[in-house]
C-alpha cells in the first residue's frame, strides 16, 4: 500500500542518506563490526550532511526538522540492516532534551557542537539495580557549592566509548523517587569518570554498550538540564519518540528481510525446484509480508500524531509492542527458510536475527509496555 506519511522533501532526503549509507557504511561496516563501534569521524561526516543536528534550531547549527527526517535516516539503517544505535541515541533521543529543556546559555554551548558531530553525546540511565525502573535510580548527585559532586555508575550504555558527554540520570534528593531525578550533561573526560570494556553481546556487535562509572565527579551547576527534580517527568514526556525510534528501524528492517527472503527463495532450489515453488514457502512468506504490512499502517498512524505532537505514551508503548514482536516472528520466519545458510553469519538475514531480539528489552521491554497499556485500559 501507498505510504502518504512523508512528502517529497522526504524522499529527496532519503535518497542523500541512502547513497550516503551505502558509501561511507556499508562498505565498511564488517570492519567497524569487528572493531566493534564505527570510528569517531563518522559521525563528523553525518553532521557535514546534516544528520547529527535535524532536530536543531536554524540558528545553533541545525536543520530546524520534524522527526520525520530522523525517520528517514532510522528506515534506510534498517532497510540496509545496519545497527547505528549510537547515532540514534545522539539525534532521536539525546538532542531533543536539549531542545526542549536547555536554557539559553547552555543552547548556545552545546548545540552547535551536537549539530556538527563535534559533540556526540550519550544517555546514561540505565543502573546495574535499576532497568526499566526509572526512578529506582540510585547514581548521586551532590551539591557542593556550584558544583555537583556525582557518585554511582551506568550500564548498557549504547555509544558510551565514542561519547563526548553523557545525559545522566541522577538522584539529586535520595528521599524522593520521582521528584528527586535530575538530569546532568556529564563531560566524558572529567576527572572520576572512567569506562569499562566494550560489552559483549549476541548482536548488534557494531554499536558499543560499555558501563560508565562516576566517582566523587565534579560537575558544574550549570550543566544541570532544565529545572532540579524534573528529571522523572522529562524522561518521562520524552519516551514517546524514543519508543517510536526503535520501532521505525525494527519495522524497516522487518521490511527488508522479507524481500531479502523473496530473492533468496525465488534463486535456491531443493528436489529439483525453487523454494519459491513449495506451498509452505508462499504460505510464510505471505504471513510475514500482511504482518509487515500491518506494522507499516500502525506505525505511520504513530509518526502523524508524533510529528502533530499527539503520539500518547500508550500509543507509543503499543507501536514499539507490536512492531518489535512482529519484527521477531518475521525475521526468525525468514530465517527458517534460508535453512543452513540462514545460521551462517555472512547472510544478512543472520545479524538482522541476532540484532532483532535487544528490541523486546531496550527501551522498556514489552512487558513494560503490556503494563503501560493495560493501565491506559483501567486494568
Amino acid at each position: 500500500m501507498r505510504r502518504t506519511v512523508y512528502g517529497p522533501e522526504h524522499d529527496a532526503f532519503r535518497a542523500t542518506v541512502r547513497t550516503f549509507l551505502e558509501k561511507e557504511v556499508v562498505a565498511h561496516y564488517d570492519e567497524w563490526e569487528e572493531r566493534g563501534m564505527p570510528p569517531r569521524d563518522f559521525y563528523t561526516k553525518c553532521g557535514e550532511l546534516g544528520i547529527m543536528g535535524l532536530g536543531i534550531p536554524e540558528e545553533y547549527g541545525g536543520g530546524g526538522a520534524s522527526y520525520l527526517f530522523n525517520a528517514v535516516v532510522a528506515e534506510e539503517a534498517g532497510r540496509l540492516g545496519l545497527g547505528l544505535g549510537p547515532l540514534r541515541i545522539h539525534c532521536d533521543i539525546s538532542v531533543p532534551y536539549f531542545v526542549d529543556h536547555a536554557n539559553e546559555e547552555q543552547k548556545a554551548r552545546w548545540l552547535p557542537g551536537l549539530a556538527d558531530g563535534s559533540l556526540v553525546c550519550a544517555l546514561a540511565l540505565t543502573e546495574p539495580g535499576a532497568g526499566s525502573d526509572l526512578a529506582g535510580l540510585s547514581a548521586s548527585a551532590r551539591l557542593d557549592g556550584d558544583e555537583y559532586v556525582v557518585n554511582g555508575s551506568k550500564t548498557f550504555i549504547t555509544g558510551g566509548l565514542n561519547a563526548d558527554i553523557f545525559l545522566t540520570a541522577v538522584k539529586t534528593d535520595p528521599t524522593q523517587r520521582h521528584a528527586g531525578l535530575s538530569l546532568l550533561v556529564i563531560d566524558a573526560t572529567a576527572p572520576g569518570v572512567s569506562r569499562g570494556a566494550p560489552m559483549k553481546k549476541i548482536g548488534l556487535h557494531i554499536q558499543e554498550a560499555c558501563e560508565i562509572f562516576f566517582d566523587d565527579v565534579r560537575v558544574p551547576a550549570a550543566n544541570l538540564l532544565g529545572e532540579v527534580g524534573q528529571g522523572f517527568t522529562y524522561l518521562t514526556s520524552h519516551l514517546p519518540q524514543e519508543r517510536m525510534s526503535i520501532s521505525v528501524n525494527a519495522q524497516s528492517s522487518a521490511a527488508s528481510v522479507v524481500t531479502q527472503t523473496v530473492e533468496y527463495v525465488n534463486g535456491r532450489k531443493a528436489f529439483g525446484k525453487t523454494l519459491s515453488h513449495f506451498q509452505n514457502t508462499k504460505f510464510v512468506l505471505a504471513d510475514c509480508a500482511t504482518q509487515v504490512e500491518a506494522g507499516w499502517a500502525m506505525l505511520d498512524r504513530a509518526l502523524v500524531a508524533l510529528d502533530a505532537g499527539e503520539l500518547t505514551p500508550t500509543d507509543a508503548a503499543k507501536v514499539k509492542l507490536f512492531v518489535t514482536e512482529m519484527q521477531g516472528r518475521v525475521v526468525d520466519a525468514c530465517l527458517q527458510l534460508f535453512g543452513g545458510y540462514g545460521y551462517m553469519t555472512e547472510y544478512p538475514v543472520a545479524r538482522a536475527w541476532a540484532d532483532a531480539r535487544v528490541g523486546r528489552i531496550y527501551g522498556g521491554s514489552s512487558e513494560i509496555m503490556k503494563t503501560i497499556i493495560a493501565k491506559d485500559l483501567g486494568l
